[in-house]
This record gives C-alpha cells, structure tokens and sequence, in this order.
C-alpha cells in the first residue's frame, strides 16, 4: 500500500466533473490561492490553465478515462501538505473563470489533516511538480471518489 492520495472528490463533485468533461473535454484543477476568487479550487479545460515548474501535483483523480489532475503553487503546498485536500460542490456561484461558474454551483475545497502514519508515508513519497510532469512522472495512484457526508474535514466558510 502506498501513500495516501493528497486529494479525494466527493460525489457530487465527480458527477459535476464528469458533465464538465462530456462537454468540455479533459479539465484540471489548480487550488487558487487567493487572488480573485479567494482560494478555491478552479476548474479549467486541460491546457488552459499553464502550470508552472514548481507547482505541484496534489494528484489525479479518478474521474473519466484520463482522471483530473489538481494542481497548487510550491508556496501554497508548502502550507498545506500536511493536508488532504477534498474537492466537493456546493449551491452558489464561484469565480468567473472556473468551469462550473455558469452552472449555479461552485467547486470548494475543504480540508482533512493526515495521520501521522500518512505523514510519514507522504514524506517518503516523491513530489511531482510541474517540471517533473513535463518529463514524464506521474503518481502511482488515484484520487479516489469519497461519499458526501466528510465528517474530519474542515466545514466550508459560507460567503
């Protein structure tokens, strides 16, 4: 077995996911860091968004043929690796430049801290970052679709 997946999607959010892609095609994440639309995790067509080199891959989840790669800056992961980030869907309208925007909900992210089983396990575990996905890395698992109800995650901030 290996590390635990630095991000899982809930349900709602892989069924939101798996329409985008039906009419969009392959889509990605990158966890904003604030900027314009606060930090949520925003939604681009594959190839839209361009990754930098020391961005890192939280991982791919396991939605539709080629998954959806998560992304977030070096600086932001940083801060948050010790985190599992879970990407769910709520009512509500998010940023303009995030796939969902026209669909009356919005992606969020909500947060559950690792073990310190998995902590050691993800310590052991390559980065990838934006530089190494050009050359080839990949990681070794999927980001796995979770039920709803996500109990130890943070509860999301309303608006």
């Amino acid at each position: 077995m290996g590390p635990p997946a630095g991000v899982v999607v809930t349900a709602p959010a892989a069924d939101l996911l798996a329409r985008l892609q039906d009419r969009h095609g392959p889509v990605m994440f990158h966890q904003s860091g604030g900027c314009c639309d606060g930090s949520s995790p925003m939604c681009y067509p594959l190839g839209d968004f361009l990754v930098g080199d020391r961005d890192v891959l939280l991982g791919v989840l396991d939605v539709g043929a080629a998954g959806v790669p998560v992304w977030i800056s070096g600086p932001q992961y940083q801060a948050w690796k010790h985190t599992q980030l879970v990407i769910d869907v709520v009512p509500g309208r998010g940023g303009g430049f995030s796939l969902e925007a026209p669909e009356g909900v919005r992606f969020l992210s909500r947060g559950r801290v690792f073990t310190d089983d998995e902590k050691a396990q993800l310590e052991a575990a390559p980065v990838i970052t934006g530089a190494g996905y050009e050359r080839g890395e990949r990681p070794s698992i999927r980001g796995p679709v979770i039920d709803e109800a996500v109990p130890e995650t943070c509860p999301p901030r309303s608006r």
